[in-house]
């Protein structure tokens, strides 16, 4: 019988020393990028570049290359997490961006802007998404991060309203796995006494709390992140929030991902006055009114169905200009300069008394 052969186990001083040249490099590579990143900047205000240096579509592609290139064993997802926060910094050493999102610190919006932009964007909290779009019409700031529509609750209907009256563009997109998380200093789950969340995430597990938590007072607040910071010096009450707000006011997660849906998932649009160019994976939104007559649906829906293109979302919503009077949002695959989009848009101008392009941009990466 044949003895089996064990594989050469390598001494962990020499591992340790591989890593450390290895971090050597990586370090020398990233300023290297920072260097190179300057002088991109450098060039931009000698063409008279001087609003924002960011440009949706260039990251969207250079995202959607690394994780092309990835040969693992890192998963694609974390490399384009890490190559977003590369970009991001380096982007700062350019022209810091200035975000606006639903505040207060610690909220879903906030870590829809942080996956979106990077860590080393500005962000700002605002009290209501009318003011997320007031920051970017007078450029307080740059963009704007705003939700969109959840896979249980539906859509936010003060985002799509506000849409009908801003100038503003549809720059991209996030979407944000939503997961609730019981936070607090408490030790044991029987000397909670209170939770304290946000109505719509009380509602999100509410079956959680009733198998685990049965006697506890559940109470609505008005932001997660808000709840967070109340329960930071008591040892009888609990919040739920993201791990945002966790990190925020530096306290413990006792229970992960209690919420009911495991799939619950947040879209959130990004707002401002840029129109990115194509990149072969992207969306454009638009919302178009057709007026109170028969037919209505069919004839918004003939043309994207005659050129071959993808509808992924339609809502209406009333126009408020008149009785029974209704606007349809609408998203679509392909960008508006696409061939097959930009003749379905014009055949499409020709039935509606409404056609608002809200904007065409890069599919979300992550």
């Amino acid at each position: 019988m044949t003895e089996k052969i064990s594989p050469e186990i390598i001494p962990l001083p020499q591992l340790r020393q591989q890593i450390d040249q290895i971090d050597q490099q990586i370090l020398a590579l990233l300023n290297q990028r920072a260097n190179c990143a300057m002088e991109v900047a450098k060039t931009k205000i000698a063409t008279g570049e001087k609003t924002t240096f960011y440009r949706p579509d260039r990251e969207a592609l250079v995202l959607r290359r690394i994780r092309e290139l990835n040969p693992g064993p890192l998963s694609g997802d974390t490399t384009v997490s890490f190559f977003r926060e590369i970009m991001s910094a380096c982007l700062a050493l350019e022209k810091p961006l200035e975000v606006a999102f639903l505040g207060p610190e610690g909220t879903f919006t906030q870590q829809a802007a942080f996956k979106h932009f990077g860590h080393a964007a500005n962000t700002l909290p605002v009290a209501t998404i009318h003011e997320i779009f007031n920051s970017v019409e007078i450029d307080h700031c740059q963009f704007g991060v705003v939700p969109v529509e959840n896979s249980t609750e539906g859509v936010i209907a003060h985002t799509l309203d506000r849409f009908l009256t801003s100038p503003l563009k549809i720059c991209g997109e996030v979407e944000v796995r939503v997961h609730q998380n019981l936070i607090g200093n408490v030790g044991d789950l029987s000397e909670i006494k209170q939770v304290l969340s946000h109505q719509q995430s009380l509602a999100q597990c509410r079956q959680w709390l009733d198998t685990h938590l049965p006697n506890a007072e559940r109470v609505a607040i008005s932001s997660n992140a808000e709840a967070v910071r109340l329960v930071q010096n008591r040892d009888d009450q609990v919040a739920i929030a993201g791990k945002v707000a966790a990190d925020l006011y530096k306290l413990n997660i006792i229970e992960k991902n209690i919420e009911d849906e495991p799939n619950n998932t947040t879209r959130f649009m990004i707002i401002g006055k840029q129109q990115p160019e194509l990149t072969g994976l992207d969306k454009t939104s638009l919302v178009l009114s057709i007026g109170n007559q028969s037919g209505a649906l069919h004839q918004i829906l003939e043309p994207f169905s005659k050129h071959g293109i993808s509808m992924t979302h339609i809502e209406s919503r009333p126009s408020r200009q008149g009785l029974w009077d209704y606007v349809f949002f609408i998203d679509i695959n392909g960008h508006q300069n696409d061939v097959n989009v930009a003749e379905a848009l014009t055949s499409l101008k020709q039935n509606v008394t409404l056609l608002n392009i809200l904007g065409s941009y890069p599919k979300a990466v992550i």
